[in-house]
């Protein structure tokens, strides 16, 4: 294996440890917590592209799933992904996916960045809220007031967080690609 193979897989379980640690700060507001998780999901999009940005969620959900405590609250199991939550969790794979292609076929700028995490961010709503309606039997207004409204500012803030750490971040990744290489 060669040495950039080993720097793609170190920043993929990189980005998949910073999305469990987003998970342990929460705020529980209801059936559905405050977390960070969705700054890292989107930064992991943005910075490794659509395939590693995926494999880095898959990998964390994974650990989560095996029932190691990554999931919000520091909580892990196989039945987070059959609770109110379980599709922001799924969610967060599509988000990064989309993030991703979004940034990697558009040429590196703040506004395709900003379009990237936007999309992202809908993605985890499309997926979260109606799971989470159907796994509570809410109503879809209940579901959008329990479940997307409380938590847009936050998630406008994550969304411009994960924005503006993606261009230095892209130089140090750069810089170690090169380093790497040579």
């Amino acid at each position: 294996m060669s040495l950039p193979d080993l720097n793609r897989m170190a920043h993929t379980s990189l980005m998949a440890a910073l999305i469990a640690v987003g998970a342990l700060i929460h705020l529980p507001i209801g059936p559905v917590p405050v977390v960070l998780q969705n700054l890292f999901v989107l930064l992991a999009g943005l910075l490794l592209g659509s395939r590693r940005g995926l494999a880095s969620v898959l990998l964390y959900l994974l650990i989560g799933a095996m029932g190691l405590p990554v999931f919000a609250g520091g909580k892990g199991g196989i039945a987070h992904f059959l609770g109110p939550t379980g599709g922001y969790l799924l969610g967060f794979a599509a988000a990064a996916f989309m993030t991703g292609l979004i940034s990697e076929r558009s040429p590196r700028s703040l506004a395709a960045d900003i379009c990237a995490a936007a999309a992202g961010t809908v993605i985890i709503y499309l997926v979260g809220v109606p799971w989470l309606k159907t796994v509570t039997q809410m109503t879809w207004t209940k579901a959008l007031t329990v479940g997307m409204m409380p938590f847009l500012p936050g998630d406008i803030l994550k969304a411009a967080a994960a924005v503006l750490l993606a261009k230095p971040a892209r130089l140090v990744l750069s810089r170690q690609v090169q380093s790497a290489s040579a």
